[in-house]
């Protein structure tokens, strides 16, 4: 027996109607669309003169109370009444090309269209108004008031047709709720707007706006497009049971990340998969349109931090000026490089030890990769000799240091690598600086360099207090530039969720509480790019993260989009990582004189000699001679002196001997 629908047709037919309808719908477009204008025009040429004659007879019997005979009509003949309605379609005719009515200048019943149709309709009615009063004639060949209100009539009557064209021509385009998807559209604003008129101006829109939801009270009964606001936030639950939908687009491309993570929160609870649209920056003012339409993302929830760049200050210190980007190929720099580029420097010099990641920079910002000019520079920056050749043959004005060892447990195993490269590799390139010259030198910083607790921490908080002593005898202004975690960058914390998630988990979280700062690295580079603009000499700069984000929400969040289970296992804080992170360190004083998301503190200086003192001898790399067999211990006992020696360096304390050293020596 076939299965039947609740209408009885058979499930087959049931399918076939939808489908009927959309290419039925199809095919009235593609009609309407194939259409020859001049025969289009001809149409509307034709409709706007019957509306005049059709106007002004109107007019004419409603003077004379409809009626056709009798006294009243004596002066006046049907001859007369026809004249003046020829007069004035033929003289709407002329105006209205002369004007581009007819030439398909403006969509037909747009509202463009509709006020330019007001002011050609009002010229022949001045015109046969006039003539009607100035022919010498005994009597006018209309009643005088029949001019004015006949063009009334006929405004309505070309409006009408033209408004009720528009309503069928986009009912036709009003995509199917049998084949798109039901949406709950947040914001009822300029974004709201755009984005449903976008949907139902599609046959082939994915989406079908259902409903609005818009926490203004003023909005309360507000319909745009046949779509009414049903309710605030807090209605999300109930609206989408009642329309069953499973999506929600939030249309307001300004919403800042709080308001994202609340509404994408209440989303979650009410099962509706989340949408967004692209922030207004990223859309240059295009309008919005179902393709701007896009999952919700993590830059969305911890990036989209509105940022007010001073461009005069940052073009007068880079612009037609060479500056050096050191680790240009990591993600830090590599986007530093790119933005720098849109300043016009004299020359932009980028600087990797590894030659695959240049090749990606110059790929993205040039379109081409050849790696056969100057500006890209191989070296290492714990090779000493090498840098003083490098700045000595460049000689840059500005130079932006991003290379580093960033990752704190492989640190936490070997410190020695965090000493060479963050504290000594940092050393090399401000005395290669000082020497050459450089104007400007920005030291990328982290936020585990405020009170630190990790290998990564000590050494780049040592790295602050070596660029700040650097200022101190150097003719150049020498700053740091500190902030958190980035998004996008290799070993970010999110792509490793990702790639947990596509493997079917476990993801793995340190702890249920462990909150950390994020920004885009987008918006992190464009204010280390505004900070060595205003920084001062020996200073470090720190960027306002905005509020710390819980690790675990994040998690959870990025889970409930899979389409799979996926269990999150706490794996316990691994050593050297804190809880809570910090941006400023409990002596340091938030000062913020010149932009409103950079804070100025103060660091104290440390001489080279006194970093050296504590960590020799005996520092990792070094040949020791062990006793057989004990090798693996001396390594270790060796580490853990350095660790304390850098934790001493980095806190400010005495330090109270050197690294490797034995009682009886002391």
């Amino acid at each position: 027996m076939d299965s039947t629908d609740r209408t009885g047709q058979s499930g087959e037919g049931a399918s076939r109607q939808p489908m009927d309808a959309r290419d039925s719908r199809s095919e009235f477009i593609e009609r309407v669309r194939r259409f020859p204008v001049s025969r289009r025009s001809h149409i509307q040429v034709g409709i706007d003169m019957i509306a005049w004659i059709a106007g002004l007879a109107v007019a004419q019997f409603l003077r004379f109370d409809f009626r056709a005979t009798g006294h009243r009509w004596a002066d006046f003949t049907y001859l007369g009444l026809a004249a003046v309605g020829v007069f004035a379609a033929l003289f709407q005719v002329v105006v209205g090309h002369v004007a581009g009515l007819y030439r398909n200048r403006w969509n037909y019943g747009s509202f463009d269209e509709l006020s330019h149709l007001a002011a050609v309709v009002m010229t022949p009615a001045v015109s046969v108004s006039l003539l009607n009063q100035l022919l010498p004639l005994e009597t006018p060949l209309v009643p005088s008031s029949v001019p004015v209100v006949g063009a009334v009539l006929a405004f309505c009557l070309m409006g009408g047709i033209r408004y009720a064209w528009r309503l069928l021509y986009e009912q036709a385009l009003r995509p199917s709720t049998a084949d798109s998807r039901p949406a709950i559209i947040f914001g009822a604003g300029e974004g709201g707007y755009q984005v449903i008129t976008s949907m139902l101006r599609s046959p082939t829109s994915p989406y079908v706006p259902v409903a609005i939801l818009d926490d203004d009270p003023a909005n309360a009964r507000l319909t745009i497009r046949g779509v009414p606001v049903v309710g605030d936030r807090h209605a999300m639950a109930d609206v989408a049971r009642e329309h069953d939908a499973d999506l929600l687009v939030i249309a307001i491309p300004s919403a800042s990340v709080e308001l994202l993570r609340e509404i994408s929160m209440l989303a979650v609870d009410a099962k509706l998969h989340v949408q967004v649209l692209p922030p207004i920056e990223e859309r240059f003012g295009a309008p919005i349109g179902i393709d701007d339409i896009r999952p919700l993302s993590e830059r969305d929830l911890l990036g989209r931090h509105e940022i007010d760049t001073d461009i005069e200050a940052i073009a007068g210190y880079l612009t037609n000026r060479r500056v050096l980007v050191t680790g240009a190929g990591g993600s830090i720099g590599s986007e530093l490089c790119r933005q720098i580029s849109r300043f016009a420097p004299a020359t932009l010099l980028m600087l990797d030890r590894d030659e695959s990641a240049l090749h990606g920079v110059q790929l993205s910002i040039e379109g081409k990769a050849l790696l056969d000019t100057p500006n890209l520079i191989v070296a290492d920056i714990r090779d000493r000799q090498r840098m003083h050749e490098v700045f000595a043959t460049t000689r840059p004005d500005v130079v932006f240091h991003a290379a580093a060892l960033k990752h704190l447990p492989l640190l936490e195993m070997h410190p020695s690598e965090a000493l060479k490269t963050n504290i000594l590799g940092t050393q090399c390139l401000l005395d290669a600086a000082s020497a050459s010259g450089v104007d400007r030198f920005v030291n990328i910083s982290t936020d585990k360099a405020a009170d630190p607790t990790s290998v990564l921490g000590y050494s780049k908080r040592i790295a602050e207090l070596l660029t700040a002593a650097a200022a101190a005898r150097s003719d150049g202004t020498y700053l740091s530039v500190r902030f958190g975690n980035v998004l996008g960058s290799r070993g970010s914390v999110l792509t490793t969720f990702r790639s947990q998630i596509d493997a079917g988990g476990p993801v793995t979280v340190t702890d249920p509480d462990v909150t950390r700062y994020f920004m885009t690295i987008e918006e992190a580079v464009q204010l280390v790019i505004q900070a060595g603009a205003v920084g001062r000499d020996g200073e470090a700069l720190v960027l306002d993260m905005g509020e710390p984000v819980r690790i675990d929400d994040v998690a959870r969040r990025l889970v409930t989009e899979s389409t799979r289970p996926v269990e999150i296992v706490y794996t316990g804080l691994r050593p050297g990582e804190k809880l809570h992170e910090v941006l400023l360190g409990s002596d340091e004083l938030d000062e913020r004189p010149s932009h409103p998301l950079i804070s100025h503190v103060r660091v104290p200086l440390m001489d080279i000699d006194e970093v050296l003192a504590a960590t020799t001898p005996g520092r990792a790399g070094t040949d020791v001679e062990t006793p057989d067999g004990e090798e693996a211990a001396y390594r270790s006992s060796q580490d853990a002196a350095l660790v304390e020696a850098l934790r001493v360096l980095a806190s400010g304390e005495p330090s109270p001997r050197t690294v490797g050293t034995t009682a009886d020596e002391r």
